[in-house]
């Protein structure tokens, strides 16, 4: 028989490991399972009353100490060998009653009525799901979501913050992110190649009167260089262009007057030097200039989307 290499060895000891602990794992669905019983407890903290909505749940590590603590747990799993897995694990038990399992993917999934969502996120879904959650109705208590380090610090990051970009500013506007806890990659099996943390969302409520088409389309002309003066942004070719056809067509929507000389340019320039933002970059802007800037530009019937 060939002797294995280091490297085959290792190899078929992590396939071994793996297997012992449940299904295969998935890599492109980016199931990295939480194996650490402190992490999930530190996860955790629950009222007896509450209906837990978990992502993602594999295996049921997370999801049997989640059990233990509420009065109802409904996981959305998409892999049916993990959704198995878990329906076999809580079987003949106390809880078995208090786990409701949906099987699909969560993007897709209407979501029922829930307290407390708890996930060990796919990395690949991470910004889908906080803005369906943030849009989800009625409004949640409070969501505590691992995600991927960088990603997590880009939620919580600050104005002049390397990580403050739009989507910190986009979160922020509809809900309050703490960090809770940093995530050692050993804590998963298999270990996936990225630090990990946790973070606590709490939707503002009630949600500030904002239309979200508008304040991103607002953010999006502001990041698209985050360190540059907004006047410069502003004065792009394609961004004219679109605030141009966008007042032209509330006005007619509105039945206002179109002015027959108007230059979008000069009317940009205009209403950024009047509130003394021209020469703020969006970097260093915090959220009332934002609010500030779209009030301005909406009260001007120049509106992003």
């Amino acid at each position: 028989m060939p002797k294995l290499t280091t490297k085959q060895t290792k190899k078929q000891e992590s396939g071994a490991d793996m297997r012992a602990f449940g299904p295969l794992f998935n890599k492109d669905l980016g199931q990295h399972i939480l194996k650490n019983p402190l992490v999930a407890q530190g996860i955790a903290g629950l009222l007896g009353s509450d209906t837990v909505l978990e992502v993602g749940p594999g295996t049921g590590n997370l999801t049997v100490r989640i059990l233990a603590q509420c009065k109802k747990v409904v996981a959305v799993e998409f892999d049916p060998r993990m959704a198995a897995e878990l329906q076999k694990r809580v079987n003949g038990t106390p809880d078995q009653r208090k786990l409701h399992i949906m099987l699909g993917d969560f993007m897709k999934t209407e979501l029922p009525y829930f307290d407390v969502c708890i996930s060990n996120t796919p990395y690949q879904i991470s910004s889908p799901l906080v803005f369906k959650l943030l849009e989800h109705r009625p409004l949640f208590r409070c969501a505590v979501l691992m995600f991927q380090r960088e990603f997590a610090l880009r939620l919580i990051a600050k104005p002049g913050d390397t990580l403050y970009c739009r989507l910190t500013v986009n979160v922020q506007l509809y809900a309050k992110v703490d960090h809770i806890m940093k995530v050692g990659k050993n804590n998963f099996r298999p270990p996936p190649q990225v630090e990990s943390s946790v973070v606590r969302l709490e939707p503002k409520n009630p949600p500030p009167p904002v239309d979200s088409k508008e304040f991103d389309g607002l953010l999006r002309i502001a990041f698209v260089r985050k360190h540059k003066h907004l006047v410069a942004n502003f004065k792009q070719t394609t961004v004219l262009h679109m605030l141009k056809q966008n007042y032209n067509t509330y006005c007619s929507a509105h039945n206002i007057m179109l002015e027959d000389d108007v230059d979008i340019k000069d009317k940009v320039v205009e209403i950024l030097e009047s509130i003394g933002m021209a020469e703020k970059r969006a970097a260093n802007c915090d959220m009332d200039d934002f609010l500030k800037i779209l009030l301005t530009f909406n009260n001007a019937n120049i509106h992003f989307s």
